[in-house]
């Protein structure tokens, strides 16, 4: 039978989900399956989330793995609850260092952008404070997975050659054990074929019958010290053992009733809120109008310089978090917009390739959760024998000695990954996320506006064109934005730029906590999303 897997000419609708007991939604029909399996064992929805996430790295390590970091949000009895697991970059490694090395910025591959993975420690703590069932039997979905082998889904597929592509151009030897790992023989495997990765599966059995503890203080770490040591890296167990991850209070803006909530920095969530609280100075019109479009534009533009100088490592930020979400400052920044596309500045507030997974269960438990290598698979880095695949999060740090995210010893840097989620008065309504780098603040304040200003459902929210500002003037719209959108846009001073690849434009998952108990979801169209519901 002939057929081409990556070509669809004719749109397709999804419905929004129902479900009595417990929703799992992501990017992967089996990483989805794997959450449910484990609700339906006995545990709830972060028993379920960790399982998802575990089975992510094995069937989507385009987009994730062990060696990467992770936040989640969180809500019990409407109790909201935030968890940074980004990791720190290693004790020996500063700008200066860098900079006497001839580096003139950030290295996106290789060892040097390498920070401390949060991954497993995100787990064990999500494990051990909220879930219900061992680390152990959570983790073992995704250990099948990985042992007995699972279909290559297409845009994994795809995004796992374009890896291959961008890693052949690396030169050393460190590189070979991601070839290895990911395309034995020097092949990259087609959507459809059969995928093992065997050392993955005894790292999860490992992580999950020492709740992590090895991959910080064990073998794990040992291996990945002494292959740093080989090729010239900072990371060491000393840099491991010494990591923790952090439980945090999310921050929020009330956005038209709702309370919309994100990690603090060092993430860059904070951009959402941002303009969020300047379009609450607006009121939006129909979706699909090139004002509406043009407002929330300027928006997200003004919210994105402000926090590209001034987000990084809080004990470094050189502004606060009130300042930034100063309803005052909003309002300064929200008369800046005009008719017109502006060149945006950055303001002064004190003078006035990653996946992503919801899941909820029927006692009311939800969480949002979102973990990432960073660039696809991250920095190229395998450690041989064990599966990890490292992530390049240091790429994020700067190497300007008077700036907030300058790169330093056992800091955390400017970070792209967030989850969301929404309440109203006092009560949860349920975890969101759009991820993609840089798109996902943007990606967040659309769900936002979806949901609230023009009241679309879940799947209606996430099937919706998207659009991307991308620096200065320029805005990329997704190809289903309607043309005469994309001209009245041209018309007031936007650089646009059409993008056929849905991909650029992130994916996302939602789930809603109704009135009367029951939950309903949506998943993204633009990747192999699914819902898994009982």
């Amino acid at each position: 039978m002939k057929f081409n897997p990556t070509i669809y000419p004719y749109n397709s609708r999804r419905n929004v989900q129902y479900a009595k007991n417990g929703i799992v939604a992501t990017g992967s029909p089996l990483a989805a399956q794997a959450g449910l399996d484990i609700m339906k064992q006995g545990g709830n929805a972060i028993d379920a989330a960790i399982a998802t996430a575990a089975a992510l790295t094995v069937v989507e390590p385009s987009g994730c793995g062990i060696g990467g970091d992770a936040f989640a949000i969180i809500s019990i009895n409407d109790e909201i609850y935030g968890l940074n697991s980004s990791g720190t970059s290693p004790a020996s490694i500063s700008a200066t260092e860098l900079l006497n090395k001839g580096f003139k910025e950030m290295p996106k591959f290789g060892l040097t952008p390498v920070n401390v993975p949060g991954i497993p420690k995100a787990w064990a703590e999500l494990s051990k404070r909220f879930g219900r069932l061992p680390l152990e039997k959570v983790l073992q979905p995704a250990i099948d997975l990985a042992e007995n082998g699972y279909s290559l889904p297409v845009n994994v597929g795809k995004l796992w050659k374009r890896a291959y592509n961008l890693y052949k151009q690396e030169k050393g030897g460190e590189f070979k054990h991601w070839f290895e790992t990911f395309t034995p023989g020097d092949k990259v495997p087609e959507i459809g074929d059969i995928i093992y990765l065997k050392d993955h599966a005894k790292t999860l059995k490992k992580l999950g019958e020492t709740n992590c503890e090895d991959f910080y203080k064990g073998e794990i770490a040992e291996k990945i010290d002494a292959f740093s040591k080989k090729y010239g890296g900072y990371i060491r167990k000393e840099d491991l053992e010494g990591y923790e991850a952090e439980w945090v209070k999310p921050i929020s803006v009330n956005y038209k009733g709702y309370d919309v909530y994100e990690i603090p920095p060092n993430g860059h969530g904070i951009s959402a809120l941002m303009a969020l609280n300047i379009l609450n100075n607006f009121q939006l019109k129909e979706r699909e109008n090139s004002d509406s479009y043009h407002k929330l534009i300027e928006s997200m533009k003004l919210a994105f310089v402000d926090t590209q100088k001034y987000v990084a490592d809080p004990k470094h930020m050189k502004v606060t978090i009130e300042e930034l979400l100063s309803k005052d400052y909003a309002k300064k920044r929200a008369s800046l917009i005009g008719e017109t596309a502006i060149m945006p500045e950055v303001g002064d507030p004190k003078s006035g390739g990653t996946v992503y997974l919801a899941a909820a269960d029927t006692e009311g438990n939800m969480i949002s959760y979102i973990q990432s290598n960073y660039m696809g698979f991250g920095s190229g880095i395998v450690i041989p024998g064990t599966g990890i695949s490292l992530q390049n999060r240091g790429n994020n740090f700067n190497l300007d000695l008077e700036s907030p995210n300058c790169l330093g010893p056992n800091k955390r840097p400017y970070h792209t990954i967030i989850p969301g989620f929404l309440a109203k008065d006092g009560k949860s309504v349920g975890p969101f996320g759009v991820m993609g780098g840089f798109m996902q603040p943007q990606g967040h304040v659309q769900m936002v506006t979806n949901t609230i200003d023009f009241m679309l459902n879940p799947q209606a929210a996430l099937d919706a064109p998207r659009w991307q500002w991308i620096g200065g003037k320029t805005i990329e719209l997704e190809a289903a934005v309607p043309n005469h959108i994309a001209l009245e846009l041209s018309a007031k001073g936007h650089d646009i730029k059409v993008v056929h690849d849905s991909l650029m434009f992130g994916r996302g998952q939602i789930i809603w906590l109704l009135e009367n108990g029951a939950l309903c979801a949506g998943t993204e169209p633009r990747t192999d999303g699914t819902i898994a519901l009982w």
